[in-house]
């Protein structure tokens, strides 16, 4: 399903301006493939090793890429470490974004949309949770579908507690949309045009959850990918699991309901 199918006639003027392809394909004419956004708030124990992570990844995949690193005010010496990195690796298309005042992740998800130039978009988080492989894995299937979805067959250093979540949100998630994806926060690829576009309106860490199902309500097509993650901080120390979180969560599945309400009662005839 192309939303964006449509007949363009334009003056003379307007095409001194515009391009006809870009107006039924907004996606088109990027000058890179991918644009990488790398959450970064307190990970100088990982930032490093995310950027290596990354850069090898890519330079198997083939595709040409970005990564733009949006420290959210690190409290420890994270951006001087991205510094460094930069200065030692000027051949690398590495920016740092350095936010005077903490914006969160969901915001900072946002911005770095329209601060990119690829044409599709992905968020690695920054503490090198993801292998070189499993990075691989999801970007070799850039192409096959308008989103490429990944899910975790494996989840090392992730308690019983945070897999019980994850796997009871996804239930509600399924159920709610009638969809029966295997996970719905798995840091999918999205054409970045999309996600400045259609971003979810959540603050915490469901907004990956509700821009998905924006997107497939819309009829855009997706593909599964089995992945691993290895989780690098022990126990529950992950900044994702906290009240505030937890709280933003239990909102945007009510978002998501009451969308699905909204798209039965208007939806077109």
């Amino acid at each position: 399903m192309k939303l964006w199918d449509a007949d363009i006639d334009m003056t003379a003027a307007a095409s001194k301006l515009h391009s006809a392809a870009l107006l039924v394909d907004p996606s088109g004419g990027a000058p890179l493939d991918v644009t990488i956004f790398v959450s970064c708030y307190n990970e100088s124990s990982y930032i490093s090793g995310t950027l290596d992570t990354i850069c090898e990844a890519m330079d198997a995949v083939g595709l040409s890429f970005e990564v733009i690193v949006i420290d959210d005010g690190s409290r420890d010496n994270s951006r001087e470490l991205v510094r460094a990195y930069i200065t030692a690796h000027p051949e690398r298309g590495i920016i740092l974004r350095a936010n005077k005042h903490n914006k969160g992740l969901a915001q900072n998800y946002v911005d770095g949309a329209f601060l990119g130039a690829g044409k599709y978009y992905r968020l690695i988080c920054g503490d090198n949770a993801e292998p070189k492989e499993t990075i691989v894995s999801v970007f070799k299937s850039v192409g096959q579908a308008d989103i490429i979805v990944p899910y975790y067959t494996s989840s090392e250093g992730k308690s019983m507690k945070r897999q019980l979540i994850s796997r009871t949100f996804t239930g509600i998630i399924n159920l709610i949309t009638g969809y029966r994806l295997h996970y719905y926060n798995g840091l999918a690829v999205h054409l970045r045009h999309n996600v400045m576009r259609w971003h979810s309106h959540s603050r915490g860490f469901g907004f990956q959850a509700d821009i998905l199902c924006r997107l497939l309500d819309l009829g855009y097509t997706y593909k599964e990918v089995p992945v691993i993650t290895v989780e690098q901080r022990e126990g529950d120390k992950s900044n994702a699991l906290t009240l505030k979180n937890l709280l933003s969560v239990g909102h945007t599945i009510m978002e998501i309901a009451i969308r699905r309400v909204s798209n039965r009662v208007y939806r077109r005839k």
